[in-house]
């Protein structure tokens, strides 16, 4: 017996980009458990694309992607560029 589900029409959203600048290990790794200083600063920026939506926002689910990256230094060998 299957269930029949509504179906709503999805609408593309804009990706909201954060940059967090430079953090140490711990807060990254407290980020990815959802805790800490860098998950209250994501959060705030939700509440913020929320606000700023106003009633469009209402019953949609905003969703968060947070991307942790490291530059990798240059080698040293210069003539192998």
């Amino acid at each position: 017996m299957m269930q029949t589900q509504d179906r709503q029409t999805a609408t593309a959203i804009a990706p909201v980009v954060v940059t967090l600048g430079t953090q140490s290990r711990k807060r990254i790794r407290r980020l990815k458990r959802g805790r800490g200083k860098l998950m209250d600063e994501v959060s705030n920026v939700v509440d913020q694309v929320r606000a700023n939506f106003g009633e469009h926002a209402e019953g949609k689910v905003f969703v968060p992607v947070v991307l942790v990256y490291r530059r990798k230094p240059r080698s040293g060998m210069g003539f192998w560029r």
